[in-house]
């Protein structure tokens, strides 16, 4: 069951990025960012209040706000310590992400973000020592040439993967979504999956409403200006539709976070069809082919974590 709600999560993270895109052509990045959480908060609103309240609504339910797993002992105070950190994590990940998907191709981005699974993969490597075998060592070696063929790529639309600072900008982001998925399956294994969604857009939108009124909203008049576009709560709306899916599937103990990883960055195919189809996008033969390559070394990762 974990493996079917991660190709949901997946689904549903293409679209998300495919209106994160639509939202962030030609638009201010902040508020757009800043109106995703508020929208995100609004809708899992019922459960928290549910929990503040302590009426039980979804108690027993996939929707339990329990701020522990079952059996678990965690206080309050460390079950909100540890969503404030995720959220600080994720933040600033969807941060460095929003302003690069805005200046880049998504088919240039797409297959760059579905790399984290390697860098997931190196990171338990390191933490949790785990050893890697042929399989794997084979599947990051493909994902590494796919960077190397995307560069190339990359020239023939004048980006240069060296000195373009957007490129860095998305590669921050996969590097702090890498660190966010390291982090899941640990807090996963103390915290409620409802608990952890909720509250986490909660502390966002609160950390956001501070990022705008301190950097965006001064200097608003200045810079790209905001417009409002009906993409924009699609985004929230897919976000916590992928996430619900994607906390469900790591609170089940037999889950693997590799696995988990790497079939949620699926989600590049659907995002690559709909910039082709909807932004019409350039040098979709050559992005094509690295997709391809990425996709290998994802099986190849998956086949040596079966193994």
């Amino acid at each position: 069951m974990w493996l079917i709600l991660a190709f949901v999560s997946a689904t549903f993270l293409g679209f998300y990025d495919t209106s994160k895109k639509a939202s962030l052509k030609n638009n201010a990045v902040l508020p757009v960012l800043l109106l995703n959480t508020i929208f995100s908060t609004i809708i899992f609103s019922p459960f928290l209040l549910d929990y503040s309240l302590g009426t039980a609504w979804f108690s027993g339910t996939v929707f339990d706000t329990a701020h522990c797993v079952a059996g678990g002992e965690v206080s309050v105070l460390r079950a909100h310590s540890l969503v404030i950190l995720k959220a600080f994590i994720v933040l600033s990940s969807w941060i460095f992400g929003y302003f690069g998907l805005k200046h880049l191709p998504l088919t240039l981005v797409g297959p760059i973000n579905a790399t984290r699974p390697v860098l997931v993969l190196v990171g338990a490597t390191l933490i949790f020592g785990e050893r890697l075998n042929i399989y794997q060592w084979t599947g990051i070696l493909t994902t590494i040439l796919s960077i190397y063929m995307m560069s190339r790529a990359g020239k023939k639309e004048d980006i240069d993967f060296k000195s373009n600072k957007w490129i860095w900008c998305v590669a921050a982001a996969t590097i702090m979504g890498a660190v966010s998925g390291l982090y899941d399956k640990f807090v996963m294994r103390e915290l409620g999956p409802m608990f952890v969604q909720s509250w986490f857009n909660f502390y966002q939108m609160l950390i956001m409403i501070v990022i705008c009124a301190v950097l965006w909203y001064p200097k608003r008049h200045n810079t790209t200006p905001f417009q409002w576009r009906w993409a924009i709560p699609l985004i929230s709306l897919f976000i916590c539709i992928a996430d619900f899916a994607y906390f469900s599937s790591l609170s089940n103990p037999d889950s693997m976070i590799s696995v988990v990883s790497l079939v949620r960055r699926s989600s590049v195919i659907i995002s690559f069809l709909c910039a082709a189809i909807l932004f019409k996008e350039r040098n979709l033969r050559a992005k094509a082919f690295d997709l391809v390559l990425i996709l290998i070394g994802m099986a190849l990762i998956w086949i040596g974590t079966a193994h």
